[in-house]
């Protein structure tokens, strides 16, 4: 399955070329996340991610292979129809048919080229996210000391051994020795990448953005360091080495097939097993894909229905309170509601009673409230606490 993203040329877009770059890391969040889920009713996928580094290095690995061997492009630019080819193409020696003025060249990547190309996409990656690793673990070594005033953090050598009674006091020192030995390379190794580490991703990073910008720019034919190291750049692939591929590709495997050796059943075995591995490499690609976007499609579907089913139940409002009746002996409401019922007079510093919900004059109130204890309006029980200014009159 290829994405032609379009374009004039052979050339690849800057956006083909950071849509094939991108995809890996996309790929392994989508499966780290989905194996994460599994894990919630499978505990032994938690295996799998204690080492998830190394899994998807060796799953990478066999990707990488399988595609450049077979298309001459790595796992994400042969989904958007791209391929790797060396910018000193060889010539090819003249078949004795052809006149010696005819000239045919190969550019196809040969096994060094090939073999180079899965260490930088394989090996290098891996290197660098075990350095991220040790470096996140010293960074944050470093700040529980700083938060907590130690010195320097090491191992418990104390506690690294268990002496037992039978032990010989010589052998406990020598074994005390070579576990401190141990501890001390650990710590130097470890505060090593703390330093060296950041310099190290700076370079990795700025290098890369260089490249990435000259290749916008139209400045180089590189779109990034490593290819630049291996002398490779990318195209677009023809319809004629789509063919060629494919056909390379059965000779390969009917190569293979030939040399299989053995009794009859065991060839049966060998062709059945080497025919379920071409199947599963020939649809590695979209069924990755397509296997994460169905999980992410089924979690969204999942949760959206369990949002709907936990959503609370919209209710309207309640009605407001009813109005507190005015108490015979209490003072009579003035037919102006902008008027304060004590003084009857515009309203200063207009606050309300919260008992009762009428609102006076703050001063008029406030000596009411504090002589009797009352609204002067309900007669219900009431304090200066009770009191509230109002910003603006209603």
């Amino acid at each position: 399955m290829l994405f032609q993203v379009g374009g004039q040329g052979a050339r690849p877009t800057f956006f083909e070329m950071s849509a094939a770059q991108q995809l890996p890391a996309s790929l392994r969040a989508a499966l780290t996340y989905s194996l994460g889920v599994f894990a919630l009713r499978r505990p032994f996928l938690h295996n799998i991610l204690d080492y998830e580094d190394e899994f998807f290095a060796l799953l990478m690995a066999v990707l990488e292979s399988h595609s450049l061997r077979t298309t001459d492009g790595s796992f994400s630019e042969s989904l958007y129809g791209l391929r790797r080819r060396p910018v000193k193409v060889a010539v090819k020696r003249s078949s004795p048919g052809t006149e010696s003025s005819d000239k045919a060249y190969d550019s196809a990547l040969r096994r060094r080229q090939k073999t180079l190309s899965v260490v930088f996409l394989v090996i290098l990656p891996y290197f660098k996210s075990k350095l991220q690793s040790i470096y996140n673990k010293e960074r944050e070594a470093r700040l529980q000391a700083s938060l907590w005033d130690q010195g320097e953090v090491r191992f418990d050598e104390a506690g690294a051994l268990d002496q037992q009674g039978e032990t010989s006091q010589a052998q406990a020192e020598s074994t005390t020795r070579e576990v401190s030995h141990l501890a001390r390379l650990k710590t130097n190794f470890a505060a090593l990448i703390g330093v060296s580490y950041p310099w190290i991703h700076a370079t990795n990073e700025g290098l890369s953005f260089a490249y990435q910008l000259l290749y916008l720019l139209d400045a180089t034919k590189f779109y990034g360091p490593g290819l630049h190291v291996l002398g490779l750049h990318v195209c677009r692939a023809t319809g004629q080495e789509l063919m060629d591929s494919s056909s390379r590709i059965a000779r390969i495997r009917n190569r293979e097939l030939e040399r299989l050796r053995g009794p009859p059943w065991l060839k049966t075995v060998q062709r059945v097993f080497l025919s379920c591995m071409y199947t599963t490499l020939d649809y590695a690609q979209t069924g990755l894909i397509a296997a994460v976007f169905f999980f992410k499609m089924m979690e969204w579907w999942y949760e959206s229905a369990e949002e709907r089913m936990s959503a609370p139940t919209v209710y309207p409002p309640p009605p407001p309170p009813p109005l507190p009746k005015v108490a015979k002996d209490g003072l009579p409401l003035q037919p102006d509601r902008t008027l304060c019922p004590l003084c009857c007079q515009k309203r200063n510093n207009p606050s309300v009673l919260s008992v009762s919900g009428f609102v006076f004059c703050y001063s008029c109130i406030f000596k009411s409230v504090s002589q009797h204890k009352r609204c002067p309006v309900t007669l219900m029980p009431a304090t200066v606490e009770h009191i509230r200014r109002l910003f603006h009159d209603l």
